[in-house]
């Protein structure tokens, strides 16, 4: 049985302040994607703290050994996560960790970050394989404004572009949060927020995923880069307006920190991820400038 909301919010550290003290993991086990998000740039190097960035992808057997050694850096940490650097959903790579850890390290709070687009299909993967709470990242739900954040999804092996593809992505995303929820999954819902598209649509997001039964909602500032490079990042009254639009239908969540893909450690306290990488695998060790590669993928 997936954790409550109460129990997350007691030990999981993206969940509330009174778990200051807890740590997480995030394992970079999932290579690819099946959607184009025109703000996102996904890289291997060790030098960017952004979503989608992580020294090395790596294998869910080797998950698990990264998840004994930090546990041995940093016994605090009670969270092992998945959000990337590509989609969870888009391969099985997520859900093979995921039982393996469900094995190797039982207690930990188990928690999956996904774009959505193969939410609806591998809901009841995601129920059985044990995961306490789901991001979904939900970045508009009118298909005239998706199309102006997403090129185009991969959906059954078709590339499907503009409002047939948003058409999809935002059913598939609706009726997904509903059956995770509706098995008692915490549901929280990320929004990147890029004022001149979805600035004004916030508040339609957060109503559609609070009835869809999601739990908590995250405005995420863009971070300017691929091809809303040249697009302005929200200003701190930008972000509070849309907080409080959205704060008339859901929770807000004010925790997040633009986690990289292989973070690991107390967030703000400490950072062990360099650390946990060094001499782990041919060419881990931070700072041996692994080849970025540019690619779109999804916000998790």
């Amino acid at each position: 049985m997936a954790r409550s909301f109460s129990e997350l919010t007691r030990e999981h550290p993206c969940f509330g302040s009174h778990a200051a003290r807890t740590g997480r993991i995030h394992l970079p086990v999932c290579p690819g994607c099946n959607i184009a998000c025109r703000f996102c740039q996904r890289s291997l190097n060790y030098e960017e703290n952004r979503p989608g960035v992580t020294g090395r992808v790596l294998k869910p057997e080797e998950a698990c050994q990264i998840v004994e050694k930090a546990l041995e850096i940093s016994p605090d940490i009670k969270v092992a996560g998945i959000a990337g650097p590509g989609d969870t959903l888009a391969s099985d790579n997520a859900f093979k960790t995921f039982e393996l850890i469900g094995q190797r390290f039982p207690g930990l709070i188990k928690c999956m970050s996904t774009n959505g687009l193969l939410l609806n299909e591998r809901a009841d993967e995601v129920i059985a394989a044990g995961i306490d709470s789901l991001t979904v990242t939900v970045n508009a739900v009118d298909p005239q404004i998706l199309v102006q954040l997403n090129d185009y999804v991969v959906w059954h092996g078709k590339k499907l572009e503009g409002i047939e593809g948003a058409k999809i992505l935002i059913q598939n995303q609706l009726e997904g949060i509903k059956k995770i929820a509706e098995a008692g999954i915490t549901v929280k819902v990320n929004t990147v927020l890029v004022p001149r598209i979805n600035g004004n649509h916030i508040a339609a997001i957060a109503q559609a995923v609070a009835e869809a039964g999601a739990d908590k909602y995250n405005i995420i500032p863009l971070i300017p880069t691929a091809k809303l490079k040249d697009e302005p990042a929200p200003n701190c009254a930008q972000i509070e307006e849309a907080r409080r639009a959205a704060g008339e239908y859901i929770e807000i969540f004010l925790h997040c920190n633009h986690c990289r893909a292989d973070a690991a450690g107390v967030p703000g306290k400490s950072e062990i991820s360099k650390e946990l990488y060094k001499g782990f695998g041919a060419g881990a060790e931070a700072g041996t400038g692994a080849p970025a590669f540019e690619e779109n993928f999804s916000h998790g």
